[in-house]
């Protein structure tokens, strides 16, 4: 058989479900093929086997009640659970608060950075721990310097002259 069409046309002339004219096209198509023919031989042969074989099939309650358990059957397996949002692993809640607050930092400690390695960014000062009496000032904005030292030198000479007198 080369169309499925021809085959289903050729079970409902079994059945008995087509109209004279037709009816008559496929008895003259079956005259012709043998193909047809021997479709049709499996067919009644399979449709014999079901009729016996549904006959000893005898249900213990009623057809519709029967047929309504399947049904509930269906309809209860057909209900889905309602759906959740699945859940969000820790890590990309971690992920999701630390890369904004990681993106923060980074701009704080840049602007940092440039504003105390800009020239002229203001004025500095110093002071030499080893040599308590020497302050230094820086201004970038001027580009100046002051060095200041604090000793009292006119004290040391007057301390160091009492110790060396002999009144």
């Amino acid at each position: 058989m080369k169309d499925y069409q021809e085959q289903l046309k050729l079970q409902a002339y079994l059945d008995g479900e087509l109209p004279e004219a037709e009816a008559r096209e496929v008895a003259n198509w079956l005259a012709q093929d043998q193909d047809a023919v021997a479709l049709l031989a499996e067919l009644r042969n399979t449709r014999k086997a079901m009729m016996g074989f549904e006959a000893g099939i005898k249900l213990p309650e009623s057809r519709e009640f029967y047929w309504s358990k399947i049904q509930r059957e269906i309809a209860r397996l057909d209900v889905s659970p309602p759906e959740r949002e699945p859940a969000v692993p820790l890590f990309s809640r971690l992920r999701r608060l630390l890369l904004p607050m990681a993106g923060l930092a980074s701009l704080i400690i840049i602007s940092l950075v440039a504003l105390q390695s800009q020239p002229g960014g203001g004025a500095g000062t110093e002071t030499a721990l080893a040599d308590s009496g020497a302050f230094t000032y820086h201004d970038f904005a001027s580009g100046t310097t002051l060095v200041w030292l604090s000793y009292p030198a006119d004290n040391e000479l007057a301390m160091n002259d009492d110790e060396g007198s002999l009144e």
